[in-house]
């Protein structure tokens, strides 16, 4: 019974994310998470910067501590959940713990707002500083003195690459938490998965990347995100097409946006940013200045249009379509698994 109730409360979580986003009363997971990540990766990054082989071992630590504890507490709360007869105050918090795992209306009205901003056709300096603030929260380049049309194209590239990252790769392991949940309640179940998958992209995002330091303490953080994240992203490069209006061409699609996405450093954010770029008809991909560096990804979909307000639009409703997708699937997964046990 209290596996039917978590899934219920898991689709109130979405609905309620969609709805209404991150009440700002409350102190986002994220927030936690992020201020131990950093306050442990200064400590080994301040003392013992030129060490490569101690910032390994202490990206590993930091990898593993914030995992763990995440996954603990979660597990905790279920726990609470389960033994005590769905407890209301337990269940009302994995109801805004899940909620705060996925990031649908947060990611699609940032995005949104940078488009409606830089379609604006008069865009003087001040107006050009307010959307490099907005489009450098969302994305991990440095986007200072960027022309408008990289602007955009940051913009969707962020977009899609999070599309698995906040909102496709937490409901598919919230959504495996919750089956867990059926067989037994000592299993990891949607909140402790939901937060251990948040715990996950935030230590990718925070030093999961490959230069300087971050090449060895971040080097455990962005392999784990790439195996967590590897079947989210193929689900949606397989399902993506089936809400979209180039269904009949999905085998030529899907195939593509593959060959284009594992050009990718990235086992997954290709994969990702590929299925929408030829969807929606968008070449993505190009030079993008990371610290001091000139990193030059593939193109996906050379022949695509360039990015504009109305692509991205586009890209929103594909999400929310294929979020209702997920939905469905899930609940027909569920029911098939609850009368089959």
């Amino acid at each position: 019974m209290a596996e039917i109730n978590l899934f219920l409360i898991f689709l109130g979580a979405i609905g309620f994310d969609l709805l209404i986003g991150d009440p700002r009363f409350l102190i986002h997971p994220v927030q936690i998470i992020g201020f131990y990540i950093k306050k442990l990766s200064d400590y080994f990054i301040n003392n013992f910067g030129e060490n490569k082989k101690i910032l390994f071992w202490g990206g590993f630590t930091v990898a593993v501590s914030t995992i763990g504890i995440s996954l603990s507490l979660g597990k905790l709360i279920e726990l609470s959940f389960a033994q005590s007869r769905n407890h209301f105050f337990s269940g009302l918090l994995i109801f805004f713990g899940l909620s705060s795992c996925i990031a649908t209306r947060g990611l699609i009205s940032s995005v949104k707002e940078i488009a409606e901003l830089i379609e604006i056709k008069e865009i003087n300096d001040q107006n050009k500083r307010i959307i490099e603030e907005k489009v450098q929260r969302i994305v991990s380049r440095d986007v200072r003195a960027s022309s408008l049309e990289h602007l955009l194209r940051s913009s969707t590239e962020s977009l899609t690459e999070n599309s698995v990252d906040g909102i496709f790769g937490p409901l598919f392991w919230i959504f495996i938490g919750v089956i867990f949940m059926k067989f037994s309640i000592f299993l990891p179940g949607p909140l402790s998965l939901g937060f251990s998958y948040k715990a996950i992209s935030t230590l990718d995002s925070m030093i999961g990347y490959k230069y300087d330091y971050f090449r060895y303490l971040g080097f455990f953080s962005a392999k784990i995100e790439d195996i967590f994240t590897f079947v989210p992203s193929r689900l949606v490069l397989i399902t993506l097409p089936l809400v979209s209006s180039k269904v009949n061409q999905y085998k030529l699609i899907i195939k593509k946006s593959y060959l284009d996405g594992k050009k990718y450093v990235s086992p997954n954010a290709g994969i990702s940013e590929a299925i929408f770029a030829y969807i929606c008809g968008i070449k993505l991909g190009g030079k993008s200045k990371y610290k001091n560096n000139i990193i030059e990804k593939p193109i996906i979909n050379p022949t695509g249009d360039n990015c504009n307000g109305e692509k991205i639009k586009l890209i929103c409703q594909l999400i929310l379509r294929l979020q209702f997708l997920w939905i469905i699937i899930f609940v027909l997964i569920f029911s098939l698994i609850s009368s089959l046990v």
